[in-house]
């Protein structure tokens, strides 16, 4: 059985933290109970079982990264997480209920970006942000501008994404996290395709979310070097059925 005591240290020490109304929590006192929960999970795909007996528990304030080699279940846990995918064994729990009794909060808690941009080719990349805000808080166009101002594609507000490069097709999906956002992020592979400046901006950003609260789940072979406190790793190449 793994649990969450083996995250690099003994013990899983809970600690404060701050999140958004909507997390039923005061920003004022000390986070104690998990946001977000995995009781036993258990995880198949095509007749393979790839991990199981997984216990996490996750408060805001922290960031999970979750690694391990190709096949070992960090997409299918993330989908898992998101509630894409059911599991095959145990429970995932958001604020102690049931996820699939909790799809609206978790809708409304949730920015999910995957390994692919998820971006449309023939908007642009204002459009774009306009329709993806619109997914919790539609921003007005200053915002959008601000937030593309923040990951280098000041110009390119009116640009079609189809003429962009990979890592500027990147870039704006990122956007969405320099707008006003909810507080739960979860990402696959985000820094796929940033060159150096990118990564290294993106690691701060993800690290100040944690630090004013935010919970971050991600998949990445990068080795990060700006670590929030709340900084965990599962490797699940270490834990594979």
């Amino acid at each position: 059985m793994y649990n969450a005591a083996h995250f690099g240290r003994p013990g899983y020490a809970q600690y404060s933290g701050r999140s958004t109304p909507d997390l039923n929590l005061d920003r004022r006192r000390a986070v104690t109970s998990p946001f977000l929960e995995t009781q036993s999970l258990a995880c198949e795909r095509d007749w393979r079982l790839l991990f199981e007996h997984l216990d996490l528990q996750l408060l805001p304030g922290q960031m999970l990264q979750i690694s391990g080699p190709n096949g070992s279940g960090k997409t299918s846990l993330l989908r898992l997480l998101c509630g894409l995918m059911q599991p095959t064994a145990g429970e995932i729990l958001l604020q102690g209920q049931p996820l699939h009794t909790q799809r609206h909060a978790l809708a409304r808690n949730l920015l999910l970006i995957g390994h692919a941009a998820g971006i449309k080719g023939l908007l642009t990349a204002q459009e774009n942000l306009l329709w993806l805000s619109a997914l919790h808080v539609t921003q007005d166009r200053e915002a959008i501008w601000q937030a593309l101002a923040a990951v280098g594609l000041r110009g390119f507000e009116d640009v079609p994404c189809h003429t962009l490069s990979a890592g500027q097709q990147r870039r704006v999906a990122l956007a969405r996290l320099y707008l006003p956002a909810p507080p739960l992020w979860i990402l696959d592979e985000p820094f796929t395709a940033l060159d150096k400046h990118g990564v290294a901006q993106l690691e701060r950003h993800l690290a100040s979310h944690c630090e004013q609260g935010g919970l971050v789940i991600l998949t990445t072979h990068h080795n990060l070097q700006d670590k929030p406190a709340g900084y965990r790793e599962l490797d699940l190449g270490q834990i594979a059925a």
